[in-house]
């Protein structure tokens, strides 16, 4: 089951930390673990100085790891701290409120958009877990239990459940993959090393982003194209200065870009400006509605195939005023698209 929805699976034991303390004690416990899993080695006096509680505290925390999660906690004497013998090993709980689980019961629908993914059945599995467990007198509003509501999503690429639970494993317990892989230009697989940092989605897509061993480059693949995943025996330590969003750009692409961003500018047509004015687009955008009924939009982005890949979706109601590379990208492709209906 992948990593971040198997952390759901010890959410009970959280519900019942009511007193603030044991809230206190549970985000101690968890902030532990991802020391010890980071190849630290903490000690019981490093770990009281660094929360500020005795010793015999943190000595109780370890106890308590052992024996409630059954973690694999040796002591190093070189070292002088703890580690876990099974480097896969990590805490499966997540902070949850009974109104967050309530409201995570309530939107099984939307796993409609997640059947190209072995998430559907994983997330229909621990929602029923989690709503029985809430109180009896909670209504829910029957609009969101019943069928009366439809999720459309896009064709999305199906990707094998093995793929999701390697790719997990190694995000959550900092271990470095080896893996084959087909780029979008290829036909045949091509064998990769990658310290993996984080997963996207975007759209329905699923990617990871981390470093290319072989390139000290930060990339990203697309999960839909990945086999043959081994998790190796080299653990990493991500970078504490690692920004996703040094890489991406969340509004309008996913795809690393080593071009600086660009200032981007639109100018709709009257026919779809209700379209275009009733949405948020981008978080650096400029959006204004002219008198004559057009709408002026400006954002910046380095992302400019997915800016050209959206203005060609919309067509002939919208023109690009600049930059004046991605005016002749849209001028090029037309003329591609020309050609072939000649």
């Amino acid at each position: 089951m992948p990593g971040f929805f198997i952390c759901i699976y010890s959410c009970y034991n959280i519900l019942m930390a009511k007193s603030r303390e044991d809230k206190v004690k549970t985000l101690r416990i968890l902030e532990i673990d991802q020391m010890i899993r980071e190849g630290r080695y903490p000690n019981a006096t490093v770990l009281g100085k660094h929360f500020e509680v005795s010793r015999s505290t943190i000595m109780r925390d370890l106890d308590f790891l052992r024996d409630r999660y059954e973690a694999p906690l040796e002591y190093d004497q070189q070292k002088n701290g703890f580690y876990y013998s099974d480097p896969t090993f990590f805490i499966k709980s997540v902070m949850l409120t009974e109104k967050e689980l309530f409201t995570v019961s309530v939107i099984t629908p939307l796993m409609e958009q997640y059947k190209n993914t072995p998430l559907e059945a994983s997330f229909h599995t621990i929602f029923k877990k989690i709503t029985d467990m809430l109180p009896g007198e909670i209504s829910v509003n029957p609009a969101f239990a019943t069928n009366d509501i439809q999720f459309i999503s896009d064709p999305l690429p199906k990707i094998e459940e093995e793929t999701f639970n390697r790719i997990f494993q190694a995000v959550r317990t900092c271990c470095q993959v080896e893996f084959m892989y087909r780029s979008l230009k290829r036909q045949e697989y091509i064998p990769h090393r990658l310290n993996p940092y984080q997963v996207l989605c975007q759209k329905g897509n699923w990617y990871v982003i981390g470093l290319d061993t072989a390139t000290d480059i930060i990339k990203i693949y697309s999960l839909a194209r990945m086999k043959e995943i081994k998790c190796g025996k080299t653990h990493f330590r991500k970078p504490a200065d690692f920004n996703i969003r040094n890489y991406i750009d969340p509004y309008f692409g996913i795809w690393n870009s080593s071009e600086k961003p660009v200032k981007i500018e639109l100018l709709f047509s009257p026919q779809i400006s209700t379209y275009i004015l009733e949405r948020k687009w981008h978080d650096t955008q400029e959006l204004t509605a002219n008198p004559d009924g057009s709408v002026y939009l400006s954002y910046s982005t380095n992302q400019l195939e997915e800016t050209l890949h959206w203005v060609l979706g919309i067509g002939n109601a919208v023109q690009v005023l600049s930059p004046p590379e991605l005016i002749e990208r849209v001028k090029t492709e037309a003329r591609k698209i020309m050609e072939k209906y000649q």
